[in-house]
């Protein structure tokens, strides 16, 4: 997933949309919002308060998480679910996955262990899937994780739990991120697939954040529950494209999106709360036309920060660790187009970014290791996972 040129808006008028169908769009658009800062200057390699270890590669790697016992689970978005045993290197594939519907954005998602995997070995992965007529979705499917004395090991008996609706066209904007929260519901990202006014339908669950209980069964006391139907899923609307979901330490949800133009999010998710899309924005259309800002609508949830130039947003994380007692409770985002680590800081509700640290390279994933740790998962072919630790 990249973000185009600062020629996209005029791509887009000569009507060349389904060729940049599967990137999200340049940094342009005004900068208009108290939520918007000037970013800090990316700090170079030299003055990183880390070393940065390569440990492995992957081929087009979208997310990772640790086993209990440090080994790691790694998706590949052709659709492989690679096990690594960081103690040896070694690497094994693991079957019985899903298939996958590749391309665009689309392709295999995240992966998370239920919060008694000790117990039952269930873990839960999310992908794109093939619909009728040219149309795809995402999907969330639960299993059981057999593993191998030897680090390989199978997914059985893998079943659906939940999928995007309605399926449409195009490889875009599936989301599709997953988090157990502190009150064990199933939290999905669920984005609009590039469709714009389905983020405000209550008819479909495209442009919302979705909880359900571990079996995918809804909880009476969502906020929709008593619409029925898939309204009884959504937790909150009006999202555009969310990468990046994550509870901090006091059991809050917080969740990135990237926006149009000049238009990248981090916001505190809030019961039954409306995030606008794509009626208000920070940012502004590919194509040049404005959008109202959130302060034009207070109606709507605004974002506590916002992005302009973008960072086009991946991966979400809070540290909880001991490695870096300094960062403790901060943010950490992965940046796409700004190959960068960026730290957010908090004070109450309020939040900016405090550090950024250029990478070098796409990042599309970051998550606390159990040493407390940090590990980058790069965007692409031959892409590095990374460990990062203290300098001496």
């Amino acid at each position: 997933m990249t973000r185009s040129s600062k020629r996209a808006p005029l791509l887009l008028a000569m009507g060349l949309l389904p060729i940049l169908a599967t990137t999200a769009c340049s940094a342009a658009g005004p900068d208009t919002t108290a939520a918007a800062q000037a970013a800090p200057a990316a700090t170079s390699a030299d003055q990183r308060p880390f070393t940065a270890t390569e440990v492995s590669r992957f081929d087009q790697p979208w997310a990772m998480t640790f086993l209990p016992d440090g080994s790691l689970l790694v998706t590949e978005k052709r659709g492989k679910l690679q096990h690594l045993d960081l103690a040896s290197g070694q690497k094994h594939e693991i079957t019985g996955v899903p298939k996958v519907a590749y391309g665009g954005q689309g392709g295999f998602g995240d992966v998370i262990l239920h919060p008694d995997f000790a117990r039952n070995n269930v873990v839960y992965v999310s992908y794109a899937e093939e619909g009728t007529l040219d149309t795809r979705g995402a999907a969330v499917a639960r299993a059981t994780l057999a593993l191998n004395a030897d680090g390989s090991g199978a997914l059985k008996d893998l079943k659906v739990i939940w999928r995007q609706t309605p399926k449409v066209s195009g490889q875009g904007h599936y989301g599709h991120r997953l988090a157990f929260g502190p009150d064990g519901k199933l939290w999905i990202s669920s984005s609009e697939r590039q469709k714009f006014d389905p983020a405000q339908d209550m008819s479909g669950n495209l442009g919302k954040i979705i909880r359900l209980n571990d079996d995918g069964s809804v909880p009476a006391d969502n906020p929709f529950a008593s619409q029925g139907g898939v309204a009884a899923q959504v937790w909150s609307l009006g999202h555009r494209n969310v990468l990046g979901i994550a509870f901090d330490a006091n059991g809050k949800l917080w969740a990135q999106e990237m926006g149009p133009a000049g238009g990248d999010e981090l916001n505190l998710i809030q019961r039954g709360a409306n995030y606008g899309y794509p009626i208000v924005s920070n940012g502004d259309h590919y194509d040049g036309r404005s959008i109202p800002d959130h302060d034009t609508r207070p109606e709507f949830a605004a974002p506590k920060v916002t992005w302009n130039p973008v960072i086009s947003p991946a991966g979400l994380m809070f540290y909880s660790g001991s490695l870096f007692p300094q960062w403790k409770g901060s943010a950490f985002i992965g940046g796409l187009s700004s190959t960068s680590l960026v730290r957010v800081a908090f004070d109450g509700e309020n939040a900016r970014e405090a550090e950024r640290f250029n990478m070098g390279e796409r990042i599309r994933e970051v998550e606390q290791g159990p040493d407390g740790a940090l590990w980058l998962l790069e965007d692409g072919s031959k892409a590095r996972l990374l460990k990062l630790t203290p300098k001496a």
